[in-house]
Protein backbone atom coordinates (compact mmCIF):
# COMPACT_ATOMS: atom_id res chain seq x y z
CA UNK A 1 0.00 0.00 0.00
CA UNK A 2 2.68 2.27 0.86
CA UNK A 3 4.32 1.27 -2.36
CA UNK A 4 0.95 2.40 -4.07
CA UNK A 5 0.90 5.61 -2.46
CA UNK A 6 4.56 6.55 -3.65
CA UNK A 7 3.32 5.73 -6.98
CA UNK A 8 0.63 8.41 -6.84
CA UNK A 9 2.69 10.88 -5.50
CA UNK A 10 5.06 10.51 -8.01
CA UNK A 11 2.68 10.69 -10.86
CA UNK A 12 0.96 13.61 -9.20
CA UNK A 13 4.47 15.40 -8.96
CA UNK A 14 5.05 14.05 -12.38
CA UNK A 15 1.98 15.74 -13.47
CA UNK A 16 2.41 19.24 -11.70
CA UNK A 17 5.92 19.46 -13.75
CA UNK A 18 4.58 19.15 -16.60
CA UNK A 19 1.77 21.43 -16.45
CA UNK A 20 4.62 24.40 -14.88
CA UNK A 21 6.58 23.24 -17.61
CA UNK A 22 3.89 23.96 -20.33
CA UNK A 23 2.92 27.29 -18.51
CA UNK A 24 6.56 28.14 -18.53
CA UNK A 25 6.56 27.55 -22.72
CA UNK A 26 3.74 29.65 -22.79
CA UNK A 27 4.96 32.45 -20.68
CA UNK A 28 8.14 32.71 -22.91
CA UNK A 29 5.67 32.35 -25.83
CA UNK A 30 4.08 35.35 -24.81
CA UNK A 31 6.95 37.17 -23.60
CA UNK A 32 9.00 36.16 -27.26
CA UNK A 33 5.45 38.17 -28.72
CA UNK A 34 5.49 40.89 -26.92
CA UNK A 35 8.98 41.76 -27.47
CA UNK A 36 8.17 40.92 -31.58
CA UNK A 37 5.15 43.71 -30.73
CA UNK A 38 7.58 46.24 -29.02
CA UNK A 39 10.05 46.38 -31.88
CA UNK A 40 7.66 46.22 -34.17
CA UNK A 41 5.63 49.83 -32.72
CA UNK A 42 9.56 51.05 -32.46
CA UNK A 43 9.71 50.79 -35.85
CA UNK A 44 6.43 52.20 -37.18
CA UNK A 45 6.50 55.07 -34.41
CA UNK A 46 10.25 55.79 -35.94
CA UNK A 47 8.58 55.52 -39.44
CA UNK A 48 6.25 58.18 -38.73
CA UNK A 49 8.19 60.35 -37.07
CA UNK A 50 11.44 59.73 -39.47
CA UNK A 51 11.08 57.46 -42.58
CA UNK A 52 14.28 58.20 -43.74
CA UNK A 53 15.97 57.24 -40.87
CA UNK A 54 13.87 53.96 -39.76
CA UNK A 55 14.58 50.64 -41.55
CA UNK A 56 17.06 52.24 -43.49
CA UNK A 57 19.99 50.90 -42.24
CA UNK A 58 18.64 47.14 -41.97
CA UNK A 59 19.02 47.10 -37.58
CA UNK A 60 15.88 47.15 -35.14
CA UNK A 61 15.84 50.83 -33.37
CA UNK A 62 16.59 51.54 -29.86
CA UNK A 63 13.91 52.55 -26.93
CA UNK A 64 16.04 56.19 -27.10
CA UNK A 65 16.32 56.31 -30.04
CA UNK A 66 12.24 56.58 -30.50
CA UNK A 67 12.14 58.49 -27.41
CA UNK A 68 14.29 60.87 -28.30
CA UNK A 69 12.59 61.29 -32.03
CA UNK A 70 9.37 62.07 -30.17
CA UNK A 71 11.17 64.20 -27.62
CA UNK A 72 12.19 66.22 -31.19
CA UNK A 73 8.92 66.16 -32.59
CA UNK A 74 7.15 67.43 -29.07
CA UNK A 75 9.92 70.12 -29.14
CA UNK A 76 9.64 71.51 -32.92
CA UNK A 77 5.44 71.36 -32.12
CA UNK A 78 6.46 73.62 -28.91
CA UNK A 79 8.36 75.83 -30.62
CA UNK A 80 5.83 76.10 -33.64
CA UNK A 81 3.29 77.21 -31.21
CA UNK A 82 5.31 79.76 -29.86
CA UNK A 83 5.95 81.40 -33.27
CA UNK A 84 2.59 81.11 -33.92
CA UNK A 85 1.73 83.21 -30.99
CA UNK A 86 4.12 86.14 -31.79
CA UNK A 87 2.87 86.38 -35.57
CA UNK A 88 -0.40 86.25 -34.51
CA UNK A 89 0.81 89.01 -31.64
CA UNK A 90 2.78 91.00 -34.47
CA UNK A 91 -0.35 90.51 -37.02
CA UNK A 92 -2.96 92.19 -34.06
CA UNK A 93 0.13 95.01 -33.82
CA UNK A 94 -0.20 95.71 -37.25
CA UNK A 95 -3.46 95.68 -37.41
CA UNK A 96 -4.25 97.92 -34.62
CA UNK A 97 -1.41 100.39 -36.23
CA UNK A 98 -3.12 100.08 -39.49
CA UNK A 99 -6.46 100.76 -37.93
CA UNK A 100 -5.20 103.98 -36.28
CA UNK A 101 -3.48 105.45 -39.16
CA UNK A 102 -7.17 104.66 -41.33
CA UNK A 103 -8.79 106.97 -38.62
CA UNK A 104 -5.94 109.77 -38.75
CA UNK A 105 -6.68 109.46 -42.88
CA UNK A 106 -10.07 110.02 -41.93
CA UNK A 107 -9.82 112.80 -39.91
CA UNK A 108 -7.17 114.12 -41.77
CA UNK A 109 -9.27 114.03 -45.12
CA UNK A 110 -12.03 115.58 -43.28
CA UNK A 111 -10.05 118.54 -41.73
CA UNK A 112 -8.60 119.02 -45.21
CA UNK A 113 -12.51 119.31 -47.08
CA UNK A 114 -13.50 121.86 -43.73
CA UNK A 115 -10.62 124.06 -45.20
CA UNK A 116 -11.53 123.82 -48.91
Amino acid sequence: QAEEELKAAWSQQAGQLQEMGRRERLLQSDVQRAGEQLESFKTRVMQVCSPSAAGSTGRSVTEQEVIEKVRQISDENQQSHEREKSLQKELSSRLAKEKEVSANIEVFKSSLQKLQ
